[in-house]
This record gives C-alpha cells, structure tokens and sequence, in this order.
C-alpha cells in the first residue's frame, strides 16, 4: 500500500465552514469570511431537485472566483447514489484543492475515485478527503488512510456516525470518543491530517469552545 509522506508545508485548518451548495447567498458570502478552508456540500445540504444545480454553481463559483488564502473543498454525493459520479467528474474539472468522499467505509472507495482521476486527467494538485462517518468506515480506517497517495484528510462525520451508533449526542462526545481516537490513530499512523466534526448547536457558543479544546487536546 502506498504511504503518504509528510508535507513540508505546514497547513492550518483552524476552523472549516460547510457551505451548502444549493445556496447561492452562502456561497458568495464565502469569501467575505476567514476560514481557512470552506466544503462546498453536494450531499447532505442539497435537497434531491436541487442537485443539478448546486453541482453546476458550486463548480462555476469554484473556477471563476479562486480561492488564494485557503483551501476549496467539494463533498460529492456517493458513488452509488445518482449524482456521485457527474459530481466528482464535474469536481474534478472544477480544480478545488480537494474532492470530499462521503460514506466511505472500505479502500476501495479511495482506489475508485484515485483511477476515475487518472482517467478524467485530474490535475494532480487535486487531492482527496475522505468521511468516516459510519461503524465499518471506522473499523476500516487504517486501510482507508494508507490507500492512496491523492489523500491528505481524514474527516469525521460525527452526525451519521452518532446515529448509526444508536448513540447520544452528548457535550463530552463521550458515546464517540473510541471511535474518534480510533480514526487519529489511522491519520497519524499515514501522516495524513484528521478534521474534527461538526459543532451542531449554533446558539451554544460555550459547548462550541468545549468542542474545540476537546478536538485540540485530542490530536484533531
């Protein structure tokens, strides 16, 4: 398996900011921000009629307004849905910084999307995220962090994987925590960085600040 080597260029990624992409008011609000680094959501954001076009102006948003001071990320929808595919090919054109995988629960997910890339002639400054968000995507987080050399993240899905648990949301992520570390491990091991979850409760600014020291501390 391949090993990703360690950048030497260190990268903050201090806060991410998902962004639907089915709404255009977000989108050109984006700039105005200062994240260091926005995922322009295909999946879970975007409503089934509204797919088409979130694909169609998150890309033309993407490759007419570059991004110089952060990092560009698109979440495709799966493979397996009807969208994954013309999203990621459509991605892929776009030239983000990375294409977000969602759902991935084996390496042969990252094998898939790493030969669709050679096929379409992505360029190979586009590099690849991966989700882990379900039980199996966490048991298989090791194989997924050494598959390929186009990945460079690791991101938690701590929503889907709370309910796939049959879990708590809870303000420690206690019900999580092993599942959490489990996948620190798997990024450390493959020297390849790990993003955190998201923060649910927008009006808990307090919970917010616990969260971020917690995924600190962890090693997020």
């Amino acid at each position: 398996m391949p090993k990703n080597q360690p950048t030497s260029n260190y990268i903050p990624r201090r806060s991410i900011l998902y962004i639907p992409g089915s709404n255009s008011r977000a989108i050109s609000k984006a700039k105005t921000l200062n994240a260091d680094g926005y995922i322009f959501d295909l999946e879970d954001a975007v409503a089934p009629n509204a797919k088409v076009e979130a694909r169609q102006r998150v890309c033309d948003h993407i490759t007419k307004e570059p991004y110089a001071n952060c990092e560009t990320i698109i979440r495709i929808n799966s493979f397996d849905t009807e969208w994954g595919m013309s999203d990621f090919r459509a991605a892929c054109n776009a030239k983000p910084n990375a294409i977000l995988l969602p759902m991935v629960e084996t390496n042969e997910t990252l094998k898939k999307a790493e030969k669709l890339m050679q096929d379409y002639g992505a360029d190979k400054s586009i590099k690849i995220w991966a989700m882990l968000e379900t039980p199996l995507g966490i048991l298989n987080a090791k194989d997924i962090a050494f598959s390929s050399d186009r990945l460079t993240s690791l991101v938690m899905g701590t929503s889907d994987l709370v309910h796939d648990l049959r879990a708590k949301q809870t303000s420690d992520r206690l019900p999580i925590l092993t599942s959490l570390c489990t996948c620190i491990l798997a990024a450390r091991a493959a020297k390849v960085a790990i993003i955190d979850g998201v923060h649910l409760n927008l009006k808990d600014e307090e919970g917010y600040v616990r969260a971020c020291h917690q995924g600190s501390e962890l090693g997020f």
